[in-house]
């Protein structure tokens, strides 16, 4: 069996590599900060549905009227808010500079999260044959 075929390596390089592409796609929003025009861009994150669907969901059960719906019940979802929309300079540009090194701290603490994982998910492998 090679290493590709396991589910969770194949997930972590995925993520790895959006991480990297994330930080190329920053770094261009922060040196194009003073070009007249620009907007910045991002990458949407990698969808893992595909996996993540053979998991049962657990519902709450709500057995009398004075129970409160607990968080992730059904009908509730998520959704993004831009928080702070800074508006576009004279120039033209768009880009916030503390907006995008926000972000370049967030990217780099999940690269760095999902490359200790992937390490010790080779390293408990190794162990598993007999190798470390």
């Amino acid at each position: 069996m090679a290493l590709t075929d396991i589910p969770i390596f194949s997930m972590l390089r995925t993520r790895l590599e959006w991480a990297q592409a994330r930080q190329r796609v920053l770094a261009e929003n922060v040196a194009n900060s003073d070009t007249p025009h620009f907007r910045p861009r991002d990458l949407a994150p990698p969808k893992f549905d595909s996996l993540a669907g053979t998991a049962p969901q657990v519902q709450l059960a709500t057995t009398e009227s004075g129970h409160l719906p607990g968080f992730g019940s059904a009908g509730e979802s998520f959704r993004s808010e831009r928080q702070g929309a800074y508006g576009v300079r004279p120039a033209g540009n768009a880009v916030n500079l503390e907006d995008e090194m926000m972000k370049v701290a967030a990217n780099q603490m999940d690269y760095q999260s999902v490359s200790a994982l992937y390490t010790r998910s080779l390293n408990l492998l190794k162990t598993a044959i007999g190798k470390a």
